[in-house]
């Protein structure tokens, strides 16, 4: 401000002087000339500086900052700085904007901003891939002509967001469900978010699954001790008849005591994210003990043969591997017909003198499983034939145990079966697994309080 007081106060003291110097001359009509061609030559000199400084404000970047002098000199100066001073903070802000579009870009949701007419302003990729949708392609579409679903042109025509909605959709990767919301902001925009719920809906009916399954295999053992002590209660037994009902009994208790322990059991799979105590497993001598396990409960009424085609160990829990392949070899038994075979066998597969995988495998002449039944087998509570299931003992979960103990280590559980024919299961062990004989002195022993059998 002082400097353009002192340019006018410059200014009018020339023109004085000029005016002065033109009387001194001629008189008035001397400085009258005198003070006008000053005056124009001055309003020139501005003239041409704000030209250049109009100029430059056009494109400020691609040219330099004009030179003046004076009152002109400062303006520039001043113009310059305050331009770099908005360059700077246009560009931070910029910067951040293009970080929130890039964090946008990475979530899982998917994110798509709507205009006051529903027309698609932008969307991040996520969204794109949940709507098949463009992210260029489609800007400034109506989103109910791109995302044609009766559901959802209902729901954004409704106005009622307090609730998300449900869609089943489909896509390369088969059909999947996407809860999607929209919440109004600003002036009459909206911004729409969608989720995949397509794994928790899978869980979400597991759970409800499991709640009926547990429920179901409790309700059949309790309805029947119930009935016996009904029987106990109301009516006169003798000796033997007291002591059938009690043995009965016994059996339904045991059924239910096994069921829970089993659930106990997976219940600690799942949720231990530890690895288990390890020690070196003599694989050798457990294929005999086996072979006893399996002879026991057979009574006599199989033939039961066991191979040894190695004498690699086994790197691993003790308790939890033994749970899960005595599971293999008692199933075997329960479910192969009197004067069938059973045939255990540990062997290994060796590339240049190391070993690849060692096997466990258990092969019976059973009644087989048909092969729609055998991704299924691990799932808890699933049964090929419930009614023989129950009858042999079994709770549903013996697999499903056996499916976590082989992931803990690494193992992959492979089935081979022919309906009518029978079965064979091979848990096939990682070299990663598999030790010299007499390895022990490597490996930390399991301790004393390990973990219960699964």
């Amino acid at each position: 401000m002082m400097s353009v007081v002192w340019r006018l106060t410059t200014i009018l003291l020339l023109v004085g002087l000029a005016a002065a110097g033109g009387a001194l001359l001629d008189g008035v009509p001397g400085a009258m000339l005198a003070a006008l061609v000053l005056l124009v030559a001055a309003v020139l000199r501005d003239s041409l500086a704000l030209s250049r400084l109009i100029a430059w404000l056009k494109a400020p970047e691609s040219a330099p900052t004009p030179q003046g002098t004076g009152a002109w000199a400062e303006v520039f100066y001043r113009a310059s700085r305050q331009l770099r001073l908005w360059s700077g903070r246009l560009r931070y802000e910029e910067s951040k904007l293009q970080r929130f579009i890039e964090a946008l870009q990475v979530s899982p949701n998917g994110v798509i901003l709507l205009d006051e007419n529903n027309q698609i302003d932008w969307c991040n990729a996520t969204a794109a891939q949940h709507f098949g949708l463009d992210a260029q392609r489609d800007l400034r579409q109506h989103a109910v002509h791109l995302i044609r679903n009766p559901e959802f042109v209902a729901y954004l025509q409704g106005q009622q967001f307090h609730e998300p909605l449900h869609m089943h959709r489909a896509g390369s990767r088969g059909q999947f469900t996407l809860s999607v919301q929209v919440f109004p902001y600003g002036d009459q925009q909206k911004l729409l978010l969608s989720q995949d719920i397509t794994q928790f809906e899978r869980t979400e009916a597991m759970r409800r699954d499991f709640v009926a399954n547990v429920s179901h295999e409790i309700k059949t053992p309790l309805t029947v001790l119930g009935g016996f002590v009904e029987t106990m209660r109301d009516m006169p037994l003798d000796d033997a008849q007291r002591q059938r009902v009690l043995d009965m009994m016994q059996t339904q208790s045991d059924r239910m005591r096994h069921l829970v322990d089993d659930l106990l059991v997976l219940a600690r799979l799942e949720g231990d994210p530890y690895p288990p105590p390890e020690q070196a497993i003599d694989m050798p001598a457990m294929m005999a003990q086996y072979k006893s396990e399996a002879m026991a409960l057979s009574a006599g009424r199989h033939q039961i043969a066991a191979d040894v085609r190695t004498d690699l160990w086994l790197r691993g829990s003790p308790q939890e591997l033994h749970s899960a392949l005595s599971n293999l070899v008692s199933n075997a038994v329960r479910y192969t017909p009197d004067g069938g075979s059973i045939h255990l066998e540990w062997d290994a597969v060796f590339e240049n003198d190391v070993p690849r995988y060692a096997e466990f495998s258990v092969a019976d002449t059973g009644i087989g499983i048909a092969a729609e039944h055998i991704p299924r087998l691990t799932e808890r509570f699933y049964r090929v034939d419930r009614g023989r299931s129950r009858e042999s003992g079994g709770t549903g979960l013996g697999l499903a145990i056996a499916k976590h103990v082989l992931l803990r280590h690494q193992a992959e559980l492979l089935v081979h079966s022919i309906p009518g024919k029978g079965s064979r299961f091979v848990v096939r062990f990682p070299a990663t697994r598999v030790v010299a004989p007499g390895a022990a002195q490597g490996v930390p022993a399991a301790p004393e309080d390990t973990r219960e059998a699964a």
